[in-house]
């Protein structure tokens, strides 16, 4: 419960970095207060101030940062300019932070419950037998299993969930008064996303601790906060309560971000993504008036001035000169923003017609070698071999996509990697068009490795660093193509302008790139040499929301232009179903479900599907989040299970048959739908309800 006393109160808080000779200001005139119980989302696109602000709030900014007005007030006291020595008092006591990447943030050569035990025997003076005392209590708290296990283990030991869970027991370990989370479940599956939001929620509830949660997923902002303040370009646009700002948001930018999510159940065929265009601008270039204006489809000469943050009532504040309008009613926010269709000459359109399928993979099995330990070695014993992928077959029409999805360890990228050569499968066969293509990389001969080609998740390790763009898309026109000169050239430009960037791009180097445009490079890189299968691997996972519904509406562009095939790997559902003709649900290796885009959001479904689908947060209101959350991570696969491979979790287990017995695969002769599972399609129904869409 959120009571009137105030923790942090930030006052009009300018901070600016020292780049060359200058110092650029990166946030300005920030005002913002959280009360004791109080969780504050702080949303916004990467540059837009967000991790600025909260490391200006802890005093931690580097060597070239510095607060160069306002004032920073916590629990009463003015800390704004405290020197590091005063605040290390605050930093892990009073103050908390729980980082994006908890991988980075632990130390490697200790185990972690050594670690949280330093911070407890520093801030409380605990003994190490009290300190580790709490330690295991505190991992009961934030739900490890094997608390004592879990303390002993070493970062790389345990899953990215569990490191995370670990980071909030040592941020909560002295009880804070304030507590900072900066992006904490980017980098995590929905089902571990919901579990770690619910953590949170319990943790706080009915404590006097204040929250700053920083984050660009509006939908987890929906699932725990209080109140929201968005963030565009350093500066504060909109702050209000949280369901006046989902309910009628009063600043174009914070509609854009709105209508640049996805929604369950929405669909590519229905209608394309709102974009917003441009970008947010660096520093040095950002504008005198209006900070939003050069993006914005409501601008007018008055947004030359800058506006300023006007009070619409007791609690709700914005910037900008037409809100008056907006609240009114008189421009109708809802078609604010095109939906990223804008006309651009695409190369040539391309036809493929063939009895086959553009991609048909059988009987796919992966295995790996598990590491051996040193007595092992020793011994000479022999690594043991676990099965990441179990028998998965799967098909792709031309111009169709597969969407496949799954929580991390799932099985995705194992079956992405072995499709495209990249780990050679144990057994299984590949074919596109009827073309066999070798499960090994090294085998394919240059017109296989044309008609397959990839989008990775991270594009950072995708560009080669020492070549322009222009180079990069060249040379893949001459390696798989023996294409050079002014054809290659003009191929080059045709791409960059097709997924909307400036032609001067091609003489930059990834370095020069912001992440959407890197990935848009990738995606282009891709699609040069006309391939009839592209696997793309969490291609949108790290990108804001705005970047991503335009690299989506890209993708979909470019496919309809060149007639791929399509295989469209995430966690995300919502993105998934929007992006996907049909859509593999993985778990463990193996295939639980298989149907139409369409059908996936209708009862029946598999009880994976349905946990898969409750964990979705969602940006609207009127759809609260379901309550069926998984126990536990996915089990190893080393492990030999009989029966299901979901039964150790599911909610909906009927008993001994699904610890023993494979299930059948149940059929609906309407849609098509295949689903993994001892019930029956008619039982399912009966134990589902239809998602609220």
């Amino acid at each position: 419960m959120v009571n009137e006393r105030i923790v942090l109160q930030v006052r009009d808080l300018t901070v600016a970095y020292r780049i060359g000779d200058r110092w650029q200001e990166a946030i300005r005139d920030i005002n913002l207060s959280i009360q004791g119980g109080q969780i504050y989302g702080l949303v916004g696109e990467s540059g837009s101030g967000k991790t600025t602000l909260a490391m200006s709030i802890l005093n931690y900014l580097g060597e070239n940062g510095k607060i160069l007005k306002g004032s920073i007030v916590f629990d009463g006291k003015e800390i704004t300019g405290l020197p590091k020595e005063d605040m290390r008092s605050y930093w892990g006591s009073k103050m908390s932070l729980v980082p994006q990447n908890p991988l980075s943030s632990l130390n490697p050569t200790l185990p972690v419950g050594e670690q949280v035990e330093e911070v407890l025997r520093l801030h409380l003076g605990m003994t190490d037998a009290a300190a580790h005392k709490r330690v295991l209590e505190l991992f009961e708290q934030v739900r490890l299993a094997e608390p004592e296990r879990v303390a002993r283990s070493y970062p790389y030991q345990i899953s990215g969930g569990m490191q995370q869970r670990v980071m909030i027991a040592m941020a909560l370990a002295a009880s804070p008064r304030l507590l900072i989370l900066d992006e904490p479940t980017t980098s995590l599956d929905v089902t571990t996303q919901a579990s770690i939001l619910d953590l949170i929620k319990e943790l706080i509830r009915g404590q006097e601790m204040a929250v700053l949660y920083v984050t660009h997923n509006l939908g987890v902002v929906v699932e725990l906060c209080h109140r929201v303040a968005v963030l565009y370009a350093g500066e504060l646009v909109e702050d209000a309560a949280l369901e006046d700002l989902f309910a009628q948001p009063l600043h174009p930018y914070t509609c854009g971000l709105l209508q640049s999510v996805p929604k369950l159940g929405q669909n590519k065929k229905q209608q394309a993504l709102s974009t917003i265009p441009g970008q947010i601008p660096p520093l040095a270039q950002r504008a005198k008036g209006c900070i939003f204006q050069p993006r914005c489809p409501l601008a007018l000469e008055i947004c030359l001035e800058r506006p300023p943050l006007e009070t619409v009532s007791d609690h709700r504040f914005t910037r900008c000169h037409r809100w008056e309008e907006i609240f009114d009613g008189k421009i109708d926010i809802c078609n604010l923003y095109q939906t990223g269709l804008e006309a651009v000459e695409m190369p040539t359109s391309v036809t493929k017609t063939a009895e086959a399928a553009a991609l048909e993979a059988q009987g796919i099995v992966v295995e790996f070698e598990t590491q051996r330990s040193l007595i092992e070695s020793l011994r000479k014993r022999r690594s043991s071999k676990v099965k990441a992928v179990k028998d998965v077959s799967i098909q792709i029409q031309a111009g169709d996509t597969l969407g496949l999805v799954g929580e991390s360890g799932s099985g995705k990228t194992s079956l992405a990697r072995a499709i495209s050569g990249l780990n050679e499968p144990e057994a299984g066969s590949i074919r596109i068009y009827g073309l066999a293509a070798s499960p090994k990389l090294s085998k394919r001969n240059r017109e296989v490795l044309r008609r397959l080609q990839m989008i990775f998740q991270n594009p950072e390790e995708a560009l080669n660093p020492f070549m322009t763009v222009g180079e990069s898309l060249r040379r893949q026109l001459f390696v798989l193509q023996g294409i050079r000169g002014e054809a290659a050239q003009r191929a080059a430009e045709e791409m960059v302008h097709a997924v909307q960037l400036p032609l001067d791009v091609l003489n930059r180097r990834p370095n020069q790139l912001s992440g959407g445009e890197k990935q848009r490079i990738a995606i282009a890189r891709a699609f040069i040499t006309n391939p009839d299968i592209v696997i793309a691997d969490e291609p949108v996972s790290s990108l804001d929301v705005s970047v991503q519904a335009a690299i989506l509406n890209l993708i979909n562009r470019l496919q309809g232009t060149f007639n791929n095939g399509l295989l469209f790997i995430s966690h995300d559902l919502a993105v998934v179903g929007y992006l996907a003709d049909q859509i593999a649900v993985i778990y463990l290796g193996a295939l639980m479900q298989l149907c139409r885009a369409a059908d996936l959001f209708q009862p029946p479904y598999h009880p994976y599907t349905e946990a898969l689908l409750s964990a979705v947060p969602s940006v609207e209101l009127e759809r609260k989040a379901q309550t069926i959350r998984l126990e536990g991570d996915l089990p190893s696969p080393s492990e030999k299970i009989e029966g299901c491979p979901f039964h150790s979790r599911c909610p909906r287990k009927i008993g001994e048959v699904c610890e023993r017995q494979p299930p059948p695969w149940r059929v609906d002769d309407k849609t098509e739908k295949r689903i993994y599972c001892h019930y029956t399609l008619d039982e399912l129904l009966q134990l589902q309800s239809p998602l609220k869409q």
